[in-house]
């Protein structure tokens, strides 16, 4: 799932080598941590925080699929 995540935000920032994901396990979910540029996180938050949501719902549908509960953080 990390590498979806960050295959999927390098296609839209300015800084694709800015992007890394760090995975955190804790007891009841598993963590994404999106790191990217400063100049590129009003781009990953999108507008009213409409690309977050999006990308917030991509690693949900993923968790449902892995029986797990996965979580976005998104970090600048």
């Amino acid at each position: 799932m990390a590498e979806l995540l960050e295959w999927v935000v390098r296609r839209l920032v300015d800084e694709p080598d800015a992007v890394r994901v760090e995975t955190e396990e804790r007891e009841d979910a598993i963590v994404f941590h999106l790191y990217v540029a400063p100049d590129d996180v009003g781009k990953v938050i999108g507008r009213q925080g409409r690309m977050a949501r999006a990308l917030r719902s991509i690693v949900r549908a993923a968790g449902a699929r892995a029986e797990e509960r996965y979580f976005l953080e998104i970090a600048g």
